[in-house]
């Protein structure tokens, strides 16, 4: 069922507690080639991107509003010196297009939408390649990313908008 309604804004510091709950859920992680954060690694994450001045520049926190609800998270932010897209959804909002239609609410809302920019998805995350492909983004290599505390041995896909 396709929501009436997609719309994204700031995160707040009363986000949280719910998208902390959104990334312990197994299938989710398995999706996103992740390993959950536990809570104060998780907290330690989202209080320097909130903090005002942020400690972590370059990021833009938006959560996903589906019909009302806190259905995910959106962001652009800085991975290896490059603007990346990323982005996760809670399991019961999967397979409604939500993901497509937050990617490009981002992309219009953040003036100008810094070109190049990057994803990355494991290659078994089917419905997050369309997202993207749906967005302009083209797929430009694969490579193999070992185990690391944080990130399952994975093939990902790695993606370039502009």
């Amino acid at each position: 069922m396709t929501p009436a309604h997609v719309s994204l804004r700031r995160t707040l510091p009363s986000d949280i507690p719910a998208l902390f709950e959104i990334q312990l859920d197994p299938a989710g992680n398995e999706l996103a080639g992740t390993k959950p954060r536990d809570r104060a690694a998780f907290d330690a994450v989202w209080e320097k991107i909130l903090a005002e001045p942020p400690l972590t520049p370059g990021v833009t926190p938006r959560v996903i509003m589906a019909d009302g609800l806190l259905a995910g998270t959106i962001n652009i932010f800085q991975n290896e010196g490059k603007d990346s897209i990323g982005y996760w959804l809670a399991r019961e909002h999967w397979g409604r297009g939500i993901a497509a239609r937050a990617i490009a609410l981002l992309l219009a809302e953040v003036p100008p939408p810094p070109r190049p920019l990057f994803a990355q998805v494991v290659m078994h995350n089917i419905a997050s390649r369309r997202a993207l492909e749906r967005n302009g983004f083209v797929m430009t290599h694969r490579e193999h990313r070992p185990a690391t505390d944080r990130y399952a041995a994975a093939e990902v896909l790695f993606f370039r908008l502009g």
